[in-house]
Parts: structure tokens; sequence; C-alpha cells
């Protein structure tokens, strides 16, 4: 064999020999990227830290999902929208906008792990998004601890043989109250002056706007409105010692992160369901239930013809199950990768949206029972907002046999209901930045 054969073979060879060593360094190389990007990513992972139990999750979405709207706000709606016929556009876009919706902010926050401000990455042209929610939920985080305040207010008052709402003999009280529930009923009165105009006495009638005494404890004693923004009033301080105690209990719920808040929720997110049963039982069993749960779910379908039914409808989605706020998206970033964020992206919504009603269902049996007791027509006792949970519902407790238990658990729900909700939004104001 010659000297230039034996001399290509050797060249063959040894390059072949070569590449072998280079696709070995390259694997070796490939390798140790890939576990030192995974032992990073697993490292951001413990550092932020995951749901501790499999139902940590579920739980806090049912909490954020089910606020304080669900109890003063949806029964209004329906009863205002034409009661049973409200749920038919109510369901349509649960279907066809909250459930994808919700869906989707789960699925996004899952995936990337984090929050809605740096999870904008993906498209920097929308992180003015993230911001936006964090900025919103900045703000409902005090608005919503100051209506916890009020329920701790609420539920020390509770704490007495006779409810202070419910007679009208307090310091705050005016000549204008009076009590329409109660043994010492009294109605208000219209005084009636007799004028002479020329040579013919006229009768002239004062309307004076009489209040409740579970009006005037709500617009006197608590609130203390003022004549107007120009006159700020004072300083209370047994609000704001409330108001403390409801940052004290949220920062105690927040300060291990979501291994503490996973924990609290099994309680939050249960206990308003149990208050609810309880309420609705003995809600039933009262004279007068059956007209107010037929006030709040006949059907009026000729509202259907309404855009503007239609339109509440699809409002109460959007409040009620919370896509856009962050919230969804805070919470899913602390799941595990391989979490079924579509079972809970069908579970979530759907016992939203049934605990509306049933909310509703325990609000308008009492309030039946209210109309029945003093003759006022249920119409007139029906209000929207914090005067359904702070005037007509308290009121109708002062009409129950040991008026004060009821009305202890009646806030004891609404602090936990209203501290589901603070458990979610805190975070995202906290970590919006991560």
């Amino acid at each position: 064999m010659s000297k230039s054969h034996i001399s290509t073979e050797d060249f063959v060879t040894a390059e072949l020999g070569l590449l072998t060593e280079k696709e070995k360094a390259l694997e070796q190389s490939s390798n140790d990227s890939s576990s030192r990007s995974s032992s990073a990513g697993s490292s951001d992972e413990t550092s932020r830290g995951n749901w501790s139990g499999r139902l940590d999750f579920l739980l806090s979405c049912i909490g954020y999902a089910i606020g304080l709207g669900n109890i003063w706000r949806f029964p209004y709606l329906c009863y205002k929208n034409g009661g049973g016929a409200f749920l038919i556009p109510y369901t349509i876009f649960l279907v066809l906008c909250g459930i994808p919706l919700f869906f989707m902010e789960v699925i996004f926050g899952q995936f990337v792990s984090l929050s809605p401000i740096t999870i904008w990455r993906i498209c920097p042209l929308f992180k003015g998004v993230g911001y936006g929610m964090v900025i919103i939920s900045g703000i409902v985080c005090v608005y919503y601890n100051i209506i916890i305040s009020w329920t701790i207010y609420y539920l020390y008052h509770s704490l007495r043989a006779v409810l202070p709402w419910s007679m009208c003999n307090n310091p705050w009280n005016t000549d204008l109250c009076y009590v329409r529930t109660g043994l010492n009923a009294t109605s208000p009165v219209n005084i009636t002056t007799t004028t002479l105009a020329g040579n013919v006495a006229v009768a002239v009638q004062n309307v004076t706007k009489m209040m409740t005494a579970s009006e005037e404890f709500w617009e006197r004693h608590v609130l203390r409105r003022t004549s107007g923004i120009h006159d700020m009033g004072e300083l209370r301080w047994d609000l704001f010692i409330c108001l403390f105690i409801a940052w004290v209990v949220i920062f105690l719920c927040l300060c291990k992160g979501v291994k503490s808040s996973g924990k609290v929720v099994y309680f939050t997110a249960t206990f308003p369901y149990l208050v609810l049963l309880i309420l609705l039982v003995r809600g039933l069993t009262l004279p007068g239930a059956g007209s107010g749960i037929k006030f709040y779910l006949i059907p009026d379908f000729n509202k259907l013809k309404d855009f503007q039914v239609w339109g509440d409808a699809a409002v109460q989605i959007f409040y009620s199950i919370g896509p856009a706020w962050g919230g969804l998206i805070t919470m899913a970033s602390y799941n595990k990768f391989h979490n079924n964020c579509y079972r809970d992206a069908m579970i979530v919504p759907f016992i939203n949206c049934g605990t509306s009603i049933f909310a509703g269902l325990v609000i308008f049996s009492v309030l039946g029972f209210m109309a029945h007791e003093t003759g006022v027509d249920i119409a007139n006792v029906v209000t929207h907002g914090p005067g359904l949970a702070f005037v007509a519902y308290p009121e109708a407790m002062t009409t129950l046999p040991i008026s004060p238990l009821w009305a202890v658990l009646f806030f004891l729900m609404l602090f936990t209901v209203g501290l589901d909700t603070q458990l979610c939004n805190e975070p995202i104001r906290i970590q919006g930045h991560r």
C-alpha cells in the first residue's frame, strides 16, 4: 500500500475521531446548560413558592371570585332586571366571556409563573396592562378594607343584648327617627299645619323625610356624614382602630406568602357557605319568606328586550369572576406547571354564579319576613350596595328571635368574604414589581 494511501486513511480516521469528540462535547455542553437552566428554574420556583396543597389554589380562586358583590349586588340586580329572567343573559355571558377569560388568565399565569407586570415580557407593548392591573387592585384593596372595617365595627356592636340600630333612644338619634320592627315599632308621622290664604284656610302638609333606626345608625353614627367635602369632620378613632385591625389581619394572613394564605382560605372560603346555609334554613322557616323569594325569582321576560339588562349581566360577570384584575394571573403563577387548570376554570365560575343565586335566596327570604312583619312593601325594603348589607339586612335581623346571634353570624360572614378578596388582591399589589 502506498504511502499516500496510508496518509489519506489516517487523515480520514483522524477527522472522524475529531468530529466524534466535537459531538460529544456539544452534547455534554447541551446537557450542562439544560441542567443549569432546570436547576435555575427549580431554584426560582422554590424562591417564589408554590401552593402547598391541591385545593389551595381552587379555594383561593373561589374566595377571590365570591365577594361582597355576590351578597349585596347580584340579588338586587336580579330583582331589578326581571328576576329569574336575568339569569338567561347572565348565563350566556358566563359561557361566552366569563369561562374563556378565566381559563386564559389562569393558564397564562401558570405557564410563565410571573407577576401581572413582568408577565408581559412576552409582549412588551402590553406592559401597561400589567401596571393597570396592579393600580386597580391597589385601589380595590383600599376601599375593600374600609368595608371590612365597617363590618368589624358592626360585629363589635352586635355583641350586646339589644342591637343599637333597633331603637331610637340613642345619643345619635333625632326626632325624625322611627322604628318599623319589633314591639316598640313606630311609624313616620307627617305634620300638618293650617295657614290662611286670604279668608280661606289651607291645610299644608309638611313632608319631612323620616329615617329608620338602622338608617340613622348607619348615616349618623357609623359614617357621620357632613354637609359636604368642604367639611372633613373629625377623626373617628373607633373606625380607625377597626381599620387598623383589618390591616393587621391581612398582614398575618399574608406574612408567609402563599404558604400562609393557602391555609387561611380553607376557613375563609368555606365558612360563608356554612353561615349562608344556616341563615337560609332559618329564613325559610319564617312567615313571609316565600313571598320574598318569589319577589326575587319570578321571571319578567319582557325585561329581556331592554339592553340595560344585558349590560348589567355582562358587567356582573366581569365584576364577580374578576378577569383583567390581575388576581387570577397572580394566583395561577404559584401553581405547579402541570396543574390541571382546565378543571379549575370549569369549576370556579359555576360555583361563583351558584353562590350568587344562593345568597339571593338567603337575603330575600329574610327581607320577605321583614315585609310581612312590618306591613311594608318589600319593594321599599330592597336596596342596593352597602345599604343592603348595613341598613336593610341588619334591620331585618332585629325581627328575629335572639337577634344578636344572627347579626354576629351575618357580619362574621361579611368579614370572611371581604377577607377572601383581600387575600388575593394584596399579593398583586405587593408582588406586582417582581
